[in-house]
């Protein structure tokens, strides 16, 4: 009955929303549209299974996720922004696209822009030690590491060595820490203080606490707080109206999307929303037609048709910095056309992304308000792709083989990661795949991988030697004389390694007659 009730409310209030849209410019944008209410799809598809096609109102039904908003552009314009549901499960409060979320991580991107805003009217160095420009709080010293100079390249590439990945919510009724407090790891702050733990610029190592620190530098440079420099630096500038860092977010400021559990039900009650007091880490609240404004404004500055962030820094922020694949701020991946830069965003009950394709021109911004919205977001993203034809996110189609077979048997065995291979090649994977050892399991007709000290995950078959499952591609590596020698851990171009340990040997397959084909 919940579940009908919550479908119904969804759908009358799918209808309303599309008022608030901005009318598709064009056969194209009318066309993305379309992908975006009825062309939603998963990214694996088992063998042998048909590929489903839902609607953006079933699947927001199914992930239990009350709204989301969604923005286009098209040749570095904001060509379309809409919202879809409602603010709050149960109500009439439509979604529209100047509804307020919590974007998380997207919050980096703007902090990012800001900073190189800096760079170009000389107030900041890209790569001058930040300890030079911080006043209120320094990072300290990290005896044992050599060269631990900090740089804002370093900081912005995730490449700087510091500590702590992400940041926890704050309910509303829970004390919220300042930004030094934070920095220093002290109550009310919920984070371990912010330190060096490795020599910097040596490997890529996600670091919120690293944005942090950027945020004290820009405050410190400037005298002012984050939410005034932003504004004046990309918020007015760009046309973000509604855009803010301010936490808590005053329920003043109206339209604002609720949070929802993974059941749907509204939480951090009796506000709704929670609050992120690491404002230039995971605290900014925006909407789809301020978002979708941003994503336009970076892909005209780097092509060259806007002065807002010169095409020179421009340029820098879309170029991967070693041994990562980050630019200044955004993820980075592909080539030519295909070329793209992203990020996504995450907190406890908002899930956030934005994409943008400086050749193409094409660009996207997709906001939910849900726990479950990170699985929506990447059925609309999926929905996108198809619509566009880029080829960027083809249906992955597993296989079936009978791992029963003998020759499958010897996969099983402990695996050691070869640290020799250079973190220019690890890249990403040196931080979203941080495993020394691996055990690989065949049993039950699957393969399953477990690293140390965690749950095991069932892989699905893409090749007889190449598996994929936790978001990465495992591929087995059989030598010359038919033994499983190595394990490979792929991810974009992104590469990990791992030998197989002597504790265990090989086995010879029962038929060589039966392994046809190359091998890689």
């Amino acid at each position: 009955m919940k579940s009908t009730l919550f479908a119904c409310t969804l759908f009358a209030c799918l209808t309303a929303a599309s008022a608030h849209a901005q009318a598709p410019a064009d056969q194209d944008i009318a066309r993305l549209k379309a992908a975006i209410e009825r062309g939603l799809r998963p990214s694996v598809v088992e063998a042998g299974k048909p590929v489903p096609v839902w609607s953006l109102s079933e699947r927001m039904a199914h992930h239990k996720v009350p709204g989301a908003a969604i923005a286009i552009v098209k040749d570095g314009k904001l060509a379309y922004a809409a919202g879809y549901g409602v603010r709050e499960a149960g109500t009439a409060d439509a979604v529209d696209a100047d509804t307020l979320f919590s974007v998380g991580s997207v919050s980096k991107m703007i902090a990012a822009t800001t900073a190189l805003r800096l760079v170009s009217q000389g107030r900041l160095d890209l790569d001058r030690d930040v300890n030079g420009y911080l006043k209120s709080w320094r990072i300290p010293e990290a005896p044992g590491i050599a060269n631990p100079t900090v740089t804002l390249r370093m900081i912005l590439s995730h490449t700087s060595g510091l500590t702590v990945h992400g940041f926890e919510d704050y309910l509303p009724a829970e004390a919220l820490p300042t930004l030094l407090q934070t920095l220093n790891g002290t109550p009310p702050a919920k984070n371990r203080p912010i330190r060096l733990q490795r020599e910097p610029g040596t490997v890529s190592d996600y670091s919120g606490g690293g944005v942090t620190v950027e945020q004290q530098v820009i405050e410190d440079v400037t005298g002012q707080p984050l939410e005034a420099v932003a504004r004046a630096q990309v918020f007015q500038p760009v046309g973000m109206r509604r855009s803010t860092y301010e936490n808590p977010l005053p329920p003043a400021r109206g339209n604002i999307a609720k949070a929802h559990d993974r059941d749907g039900a509204v939480v951090a009650l009796p506000r709704g929303w929670q609050t992120f007091p690491e404002q230039a880490a995971s605290g900014l609240w925006t909407n789809a037609h301020d978002l979708g404004e941003f994503v336009a404004a970076l892909i005209r500055s780097y092509r060259g048709q806007s002065d807002w962030l010169p095409k020179p820094i421009a340029t820098q922020m879309m170029t991967e910095v070693s041994p990562g694949n980050r630019g200044l701020g955004p993820e980075l991946l592909g080539s030519g056309s295909s070329r793209r830069f992203f990020h996504n965003g995450s907190n406890d009950s908002y899930h956030a992304g934005i994409e943008g394709y400086p050749e193409t021109g094409y660009g996207f911004v997709i906001l939910t308000n849900g726990k479950n919205g990170r699985l929506l977001r990447g059925e609309i993203r999926n929905a996108i792709s198809d619509a566009l034809g880029d080829g960027i996110k083809p249906v992955i189609r597993s296989i079936a083989l009978d791992l029963r077979e003998p020759i499958y048997a010897d996969y099983a065995g402990d695996y050691r990661l070869d640290p020799s291979l250079p973190m220019d090649v690890q890249g990403e994977l040196a931080d979203t795949f941080d495993h020394a050892s691996l055990a690989v399991k065949v049993a039950d007709g699957a393969v399953a991988i477990e690293p140390a000290g965690e749950n095991a995950t069932s892989l699905l078959a893409l090749s007889p030697a190449r598996f994929m499952g936790a978001g990465v591609e495992f591929e087995f590596h059989r030598d010359a004389h038919g033994a499983v020698r190595a394990l490979s851990v792929l991810s974009g171009t992104a590469h990990r390694y791992y030998r197989r340990q002597a504790t265990q040997p090989a086995t010879q397959p029962a038929a060589h007659a039966d392994r046809g084909g190359s091998h890689r």
